[in-house]
């Protein structure tokens, strides 16, 4: 039986994910950005949490840990970046296989949001759970590491199966698509998806997950080694990670 996945509203635009193995009744949250609601979701499914999986320290990922833990005795897996919290369990780094029941989960170390941010893959179920290294038509800040090295990062689950589904930490999706659209402007398949988008967000509803298949097509983040985005932004045969730098940075100061 395949995992049922919930997603969970958070704070004012985060996302917490859990995952349900139907055979062993096994639950796993992926971050957990405040007690609440993540409680409330777990009461009206009638699930126990077991698991909790950080994909990195930042505080709208974790503070809700504490109170979860003490409420569900739940096992703190994460990686080593989250260890000072003194709340994991288990720490997990690149290429390590965690159980949650029966589901094989994958950890993928995607540094450049954080120093030491992780990604978890169900290869069997096709979910990335990208924490905030990949975002629905974007990428996270490169806060803890320079922009290349999350060029580098993404290129290590660019690849994933097109009908991989793509849970990440953040609804900034409509902005993600007015800012992509100044860089590709090209991309048919870009503007059909922003149209979907706002018809999505004005309807009050999540724009998650995506699709591995929808972010190569149209996620310029994804994109920087293509010669249209190169072209568009002025840097005709430029390397790769220099013009994900730039867009990157041009993201960083968009108002729109």
């Amino acid at each position: 039986m395949a995992a049922e996945v919930r997603l969970v509203p958070c704070l004012s635009d985060n996302y917490a994910v859990i995952l349900r193995d139907p055979a062993s009744g096994v639950v796993a949250l992926v971050d957990a950005p405040e007690a609440p609601p993540i409680e409330r979701a777990l009461d009206e499914a009638g699930w126990k949490l077991t698991h909790i999986l950080v994909t990195h320290h930042h505080g709208d990922h974790v503070q809700g840990i504490p109170a979860l833990k003490q409420k569900f005795g739940a096992t703190v897996i994460g990686p080593q970046e989250a260890a000072k919290s003194g709340m994991l369990d288990k720490i997990v780094g690149d290429g390590d296989t965690i159980k949650v029941g029966g589901l094989g989960v994958r950890t993928i170390e995607t540094p450049g949001h954080t120093a030491g941010h992780v990604v978890y893959v169900l290869d069997q179920e096709k979910l990335l759970l990208a924490g905030d290294t990949l975002f629905a038509i974007g990428c996270g800040r490169a806060i803890e590491r320079p922009a290349a090295v999350l060029w580098n990062s993404l290129l290590k689950i660019r690849d994933l199966p097109g009908d991989t589904r793509v849970y990440c930490g953040h609804e900034y999706t409509l902005a993600n698509g007015r800012f992509a659209v100044t860089v590709d402007p090209k991309n048919s398949a870009l503007k059909a998806r922003l149209a979907a988008v706002e018809k999505t967000r004005a309807a009050g509803k999540p724009t998650v997950p995506s699709t591995m298949a929808e972010e190569r097509a149209t996620n310029p983040f994804l994109r920087a080694d293509t010669p249209e985005i190169a072209e568009a932004i002025g840097m005709k045969g430029a390397d790769p990670a220099a013009v994900f730098t730039e867009i990157r940075e041009r993201k960083n100061s968009f108002r729109g």
